[in-house]
C-alpha cells in the first residue's frame, strides 16, 4: 500500500457510527460527515476551522454467494480468476456476501466551519440525534486524502453489517450455516442447489413472466450459478408461452 495511503487508514476514525447498520433486504443510504483539519491551519494564529464535506453513499441489496458464482462475474483480471477458480475447488460452499455501493468523488457540499474538529464533531452529533436520524455517520478525515478516509468507513460499515446483522440473519433463515471448520457455507437442498439461488432464480422466474426482466438476465444469473441445465426446460417454456 502507498504509504500516504496507509497513514490515512491507520489515522482515520469514525467518530460516530450510524445507529441502522446496512439493510439485508433493501438497498441503504448513507449521509456522510468527513471533518478534516485545513492545510493551512498550521500557519495561522487566529481561530480554527474544520473542513466539513458532505455527501451519500448508497448500496444495493447484499447478494450472498459462493467463490464459484464470484468466478463467473466479469471484470476480473487472471490472477484474480485463478485464486477464485482455486477457492471454487476447495472450499466451493465458502459463503460470502457481495456489497455494490456507488459514491461520487465530488462531495455535495464541503464548508469551513469555525471551531476545532472536536467543536464541530460533536455539534453535528447533537444535530443528527435531534433530527433522529439513523442513517448518518462522522468521520474524521486526514486532509486532502478524506476520501481514503470515507472508504475506510465504507469497508467498515460493510464488515460490521456482515457480521452483526447479514450472516446471523442468513443463518437464522437457514440459508447459510457453519461447516466442521467453523466456516460460513451455503446451505443446499437435496438437489446440490444452494437455497439462497433457488430464492432468487424464482423470484427471476416470476419477473420475467411478469415482464418485469428480459430473459437475458435470468439466463445471465443461471449460468453464474452453474444452473442453466438444471433449469433449461423451464427457461425455453417462458418463450414457447409467449
Amino acid at each position: 500500500m502507498d504509504k500516504r495511503i496507509q497513514y490515512a487508514f491507520e489515522n482515520s476514525k469514525i467518530l460516530k457510527w450510524p445507529k441502522q447498520l446496512l439493510s439485508s433486504f433493501g438497498s441503504s443510504e448513507i449521509h456522510y460527515h468527513v471533518l478534516t483539519e485545513p492545510v493551512y491551519q498550521e500557519f495561522t494564529k487566529g481561530d480554527t476551522e474544520t473542513v466539513v464535506r458532505e455527501g451519500t453513499v448508497s448500496w444495493h441489496r447484499p447478494q450472498l454467494l459462493t467463490p464459484g458464482y464470484i468466478l463467473r462475474i466479469e471484470g476480473f483480471s487472471d490472477e484474480a480468476r485463478n485464486a477464485f477458480s482455486e477457492l471454487a475447488d476447495e472450499m466451493p460452499d465458502l459463503a460470502s456476501i457481495l456489497y455494490r455501493f456507488h459514491f461520487k468523488r465530488e462531495v455535495d457540499s464541503m464548508n469551513f466551519v469555525s471551531g476545532n474538529l472536536e467543536t464541530v464533531a460533536d455539534k453535528i452529533a447533537r444535530g443528527i440525534e435531534k433530527r433522529g436520524d439513523n442513517l448518518s455517520a462522522i468521520i474524521q478525515g486526514v486532509g486532502d486524502l478524506w476520501d481514503i478516509s470515507l472508504s475506510k468507513f465504507i469497508l467498515d460499515m460493510m464488515t460490521k453489517s456482515a457480521r452483526q446483522s447479514h450472516f446471523p440473519e442468513l443463518r437464522k433463515r437457514g440459508l447459510v450455516s457453519y461447516n466442521q471448520f467453523g466456516q460460513q457455507v451455503v446451505s443446499r437442498d437435496n438437489q446440490g442447489i444452494p437455497l439462497i439461488a433457488k430464492k432468487e432464480i424464482e423470484s427471476m422466474f416470476q419477473m420475467v413472466k411478469n415482464g418485469d426482466m428480459e430473459p437475458r438476465d435470468l439466463k445471465k444469473e443461471l449460468d453464474r450459478w452453474g444452473l442453466f441445465e438444471l433449469y433449461q426446460d423451464r427457461f425455453f417454456d417462458l418463450f414457447r408461452r409467449r
